[in-house]
């Protein structure tokens, strides 16, 4: 009887622990389910939550365009117009001034297309520029993909209400000479730096004078002295005149080719690019009619092919 008690007291033993690693496996395939089903709705929300739909090859491409300032509302505009019509695109811009933009493409930045706003800047990066421009005898354009896209104005703009009473570079003149008005320009290494050098030269004033004298303050970009016009800390500046309607300023004047020459934007694709093709078809949107719709509608001026 006892040897009877003993086996079955054994199998009772036996059927429980069997019974405990069901339990046990079944609880694993429940929390492995619950798993899976976790995993798979982070991957629709990942998916579903871009901005962007990959194209049937599962492939998105992000282009990366280096633009002068003073096109940043009109770009991003476009941009955002693009790639609701490409959907495998995602458009990244980095905007700053032309002479920045061009140092950081040199020394190694990550750039699919370069929009400057002066011929300058893109010489300087174009193996095929003059080499009193081009002295380092850099080599970033591609080929064939250079071309001349806007024109925009060298302005005049004042702060709201017009204070001082500027209404021409005259009056500008000759407030500067008087020393009884404050100007805002760019620094001397970005376009509209340059270009307002041009113009305090044609009207034979001394920069350097001016700023011993206090006449003068800089914005490291053309949107730094923009802002300075619109926040009134500045009796006027001298930006673009794309600038000034953006920010909804006054333009007094505009500046002559004799003045400054013609205020010029090239644009190109750079050799570095990993996405040559796809940048090529972004620029050529760029150049189309309908950007020309929004280029023209901020002041610039479309330059036919």
């Amino acid at each position: 009887m006892r040897k009877h008690l003993a086996l079955f007291a054994s199998a009772c033993l036996i059927l429980s622990a069997f019974a405990g690693c069901g339990s046990s496996a079944k609880e694993e395939v429940q929390n492995t389910s619950a798993a899976v089903e976790q995993a798979s709705d982070s991957t629709e929300v990942s998916v579903s939550g871009g901005e962007n739909q990959t194209d049937e090859s599962g492939e998105q491409t992000e282009l990366i365009v280096f633009a002068a300032a003073s096109m940043q509302e009109t770009l991003t505009e476009l941009g955002n117009s693009y790639m609701e019509e490409n959907q495998d695109i995602t458009v990244v811009f980095n905007f700053d001034s032309s002479g920045t933009l061009k140092t950081q493409i040199q020394e190694g930045a990550d750039c699919d297309i370069f929009i400057s706003a002066g011929q300058k800047q893109m010489n300087q990066l174009d193996i095929s520029a003059d080499p009193e421009v081009n002295t380092e005898g850099l080599d970033f354009v591609l080929e064939d993909t250079r071309f001349d896209i806007l024109e925009n104005k060298v302005a005049l703009a004042v702060p709201e209400g017009n204070p001082a009473g500027i209404n021409s570079y005259d009056d500008m003149k000759t407030g500067l000479e008087n020393n009884t008005i404050m100007l805002a320009m760019g620094n001397s290494d970005v376009p509209v730096g340059q270009y307002t050098q041009s113009i305090l030269a044609f009207y034979g004033l001394s920069e350097e004078d001016l700023a011993q004298s206090g006449c003068l303050t800089y914005g490291s970009n053309v949107k730094e002295v923009t802002t300075q016009v619109s926040e009134g800390t500045v009796d006027c500046g001298i930006i673009y005149a794309t600038d000034a309607f953006s920010a909804g300023l006054t333009i007094v004047d505009t500046a002559t080719e004799e003045m400054c020459g013609q205020v010029i934007y090239p644009a190109a694709v750079l050799k570095t690019s990993k996405n040559q093709e796809k940048a090529k078809a972004f620029l050529e949107y760029l150049n189309s009619e309908k950007a020309d719709a929004v280029f023209e509608a901020v002041g610039f001026t479309p330059i036919a092919d």
